[in-house]
């Protein structure tokens, strides 16, 4: 039997999760276990806890088969715990460094009390850390172990269950469980203190509290489901009701009524606007059935509000929070001032269309900092012209490159009058990476982020920890990813990352990758004529070389010596190169290049149809890994920096042990890999299926279909994904030659 029960219920928290167990799983306390309920999750917060507990036999996991919200789901956990003590965590929040070991130490230098009181910090997506305000309570002065009334002020803490250590007999013999709805922690927390005969403390930060960006706290959700408050404290006194013994806290206990739920009235944001004078009357009549003999409000403007709840004074409540409101939008005013002036350098045209009308069949695309129509949005739009050919599609293109831009398609040079129009009035805004900080975002229009691969280097937030790797304004960046409406995701993977290095209110589409549809269902005709567009000859075999870039790197040094490659290969082999210039200094490299032995493929718009036409890929870290594996084709990984890419960089996962395939650290071992053959063999073939099940979990060919029905047709659920094994995928150039053949 283990120490300590940690129970963990689950809910919609797949991108904080795994950080959440493994604070658990790294201390260096291990007598514990974690019983871990999935509260009927939609996302795959589930499948993330199935796959922790097939590696580590302390995680139990309960499935529920219908949702029942925080206070339950911790019941059914607390059914099966069998510590000595029983913790409760939730699944987004995280346990500091030897948490574990100092609440085990404490409660065996205190005699094992029945409550342990540890303290916690607030943690911020920027990285700032509040400590709690009220740590002072947590001093370990005086006793080591005392009763409640030796330290009332131990009822100031925060309402909440999980900065305490409960012991399961005492658990077990006062009947303790949560309740359901909103506020569910105050009877438990109230309960447990008032009835518990020894507590202890530890002045310790043990859990690291997340502040989420993004409606993580439901208590910040205007609705209804506030009212639940007064059954709460219903429970609260109906226990005390129950305990004549412990009648001397019904006092302390009705200035916590009091206080939460004019807490509740207050914030902002908590009850709907024609529901707070039902709050009020409702809190108005707590207060009077439940107001102590002898009872003496508290000084000050706090005293006044208790006043005016034992009156039942609405009306004075209302004009005292008018005023307060008053004072607010006077200040807000200033800041809508401020932004507007910084707004001005828009332009007054922008200003003027803004004002106009949105178009509800206009759509803007762009797609890398509209360099090019490509990628995602590229294969939206020609989806969208299949089935919604009522729409007026229009690409945002740089005036340098719009001699890239393909035969029909409708253009917006950006910075034009006719650009800013756009942005301002189409129903659709569609991009690959973001738009610039100064467009707005405007009521009624849907921003769609396609985004541009799947991560192995951190992103977003997660760049945060490898400031060498970056110079980015993170505050800046989270204000563009609120515009985001959908965000488009073609693996769990993703999907993951995304929710929490992008913590925004959007809503994820696990559709698969628009542009990798074609890698599913092109034709051996289609493969055959992007490798004749290349002047690749049958029986030439093509290998595509994508590095990627190094921040770390003032210019890029290619770590391939491209020319003598394509000599040691031989005449039958083309090397394609797309990325970052090489050297073109070489006479010997510019005669490589007229013979065709070395392609500078660098400019192609359509990257897919490179894909199609290679018949081996040599990359890095690019995310071409994850498209290419697509075609279920050979993946090179050529990889001689990886020490320094990761540790400035930062990946998710450690490439050198779940590669797509063959992995070289040396051009040498590149070049016997390609000479023998080795780089497609039974054992590099594993490693692809194993990474093509992951990474290309939804790429079934129907992925920009999804989105158009999604997004722009109304459709509420998603087309179903083809089984893995069922999927088709484009021939290999040496099938599409005898497919031809055969023809």
């Amino acid at each position: 039997m283990p120490k300590l029960s940690l129970v963990v219920p689950v809910y919609k928290v797949q991108g904080y999760l795994p950080e959440c167990l493994d604070s658990v799983l790294g201390q260096d306390c291990t007598d514990f276990e974690i019983i871990a309920v999935d509260d009927c999750s939609p996302d795959g917060s589930g499948a993330i806890l199935d796959e922790y507990a097939k590696r580590d036999s302390r995680i139990h996991v309960i499935h529920l088969t219908e949702n029942v919200g925080l206070g339950r789901a911790r019941n059914a956990g607390l059914e099966k715990a069998t510590g000595d003590y029983v913790l409760f965590l939730d699944s987004d929040d995280t346990l500091s460094d030897g948490a574990l070991s100092a609440i085990r130490d404490r409660l065996d230098a205190t005699g094992n009390p029945e409550i342990l009181v540890f303290d916690y910090a607030r943690t911020y997506w920027d990285g700032r850390v509040h400590p709690n305000l009220r740590a002072d309570l947590l001093r370990e002065d005086g006793p080591d172990v005392f009763s409640l009334a030796e330290r009332p002020r131990l009822l100031d803490l925060l309402q909440i269950v999980w900065n305490k250590a409960y012991r399961r007999d005492f658990v077990t013999r006062t009947g303790l469980t949560f309740p359901p709805g909103y506020y569910e922690d105050a009877p438990w927390t109230f309960c447990s203190l008032i009835s518990a005969e020894r507590i202890a403390v530890l002045d310790r930060v043990c859990v690291h509290y997340r502040q989420r960006r993004e409606g993580g706290n439901i208590l910040k959700t205007v609705s209804r489901k506030h009212f639940d408050v007064f059954d709460q404290y219903q429970r609260v006194f109906d226990y005390l009701d129950a305990h004549e013994e412990l009648d001397e806290w019904r006092g302390p206990l009705f200035r916590k009524m009091a206080d939460h739920y004019l807490t509740i009235l207050e914030r902002p944001g908590r009850l709907p606007q024609d529901a707070r004078a039902e709050f009020f009357h409702r809190a108005s009549a707590d207060y009077r059935a439940r107001l102590p003999k002898g009872f003496t409000r508290p000084a000050g403007g706090r005293g006044h509000k208790y006043g005016m709840l034992e009156r039942d004074a609405y009306t004075t409540m209302v004009s005292a929070l008018t005023a307060v409101k008053l004072r607010q939008r006077v200040r807000s005013r200033t800041r809508t001032a401020i932004n507007r002036s910084k707004r001005g350098a828009m332009g007054a045209f922008y200003q003027s269309q803004l004002r106009l009308p949105l178009d509800e069949n206009l759509v803007l695309f762009s797609a890398y900092w509209s360099r090019s129509v490509s990628c995602n949005p590229a294969a939206i739009d020609a989806e969208l012209a299949r089935l919604a050919p009522h729409t007026r599609r229009v690409w945002a293109v740089r005036a340098e490159n719009a001699a890239r831009v393909p035969e029909g398609v409708r253009v917006v040079r950006v910075g034009s009058r006719e650009y800013w129009a756009a942005l301002a009035r189409a129903k659709y805004l569609v991009n690959n990476v973001n738009f610039a900080d100064s467009v707005v975002k405007r009521e009624g229009q849907i921003h769609v982020q396609t985004h541009h691969g799947t991560p192995l280097k951190t992103m977003g937030l997660d760049q945060q920890k490898y400031p060498a790797s970056t110079d980015m304004d993170f505050e800046k960046l989270l204000e563009r990813c609120d515009r985001w409406d959908f965000s488009i995701s073609s693996n769990q993977f993703s999907t993951v990352v995304w929710e929490r290095v992008y913590p925004c209110s959007y809503t994820t589409l696990e559709t698969g990758y628009p542009r990798n549809d074609v890698l599913v269902n092109a034709t051996a005709e289609d493969v055959r004529a992007a490798r004749a567009a290349l002047g690749l000859a049958d029986g030439t075999k093509a290998f595509l070389y994508m590095p990627t870039h190094r921040e770390y790197q003032p210019g890029f040094t290619p770590p391939l010596d491209l020319a003598r490659l394509a000599d040691e290969l031989g005449p039958d082999v083309t090397l394609l190169v797309r990325g970052h210039y090489f050297y073109g200094s070489s006479p010997h490299v510019a005669e490589l290049r007229r013979t065709g032995r070395i392609v500078d493929v660098s400019g192609h718009t359509r990257v897919e149809e490179l894909y199609l036409a290679a018949d081996a890929l040599i990359t890095d870290y690019s995310s071409a890994m994850f498209d290419y594996a697509v075609l279920d084709r050979p993946i090179i990984s050529y990889v001689p920096d990886w020490d320094v890419y990761s540790a400035v960089r930062g990946t998710y996962f450690d490439l050198l042990q779940e590669p797509p395939g063959a992995v070289a650290t040396t051009q040498a071992e590149l070049l016997r890999l390609l000479a023998s053959g080795e780089y497609d063999s039974r054992d590099t073939t594993e490693r692809r299926d194993a990474f093509r099940r992951r990474f290309c979990e939804f790429d079934d060919g129907h992925a920009a279909e999804r989105v158009v029905r999604r997004v722009f047709l109304g459709e509420e659920s998603l087309l179903p994904i083809v089984p893995f094994d069922e999927r088709p995928h484009a021939p290999t150039p040496a099938q599409a030659l005898e497919l031809v053949e055969r023809a």
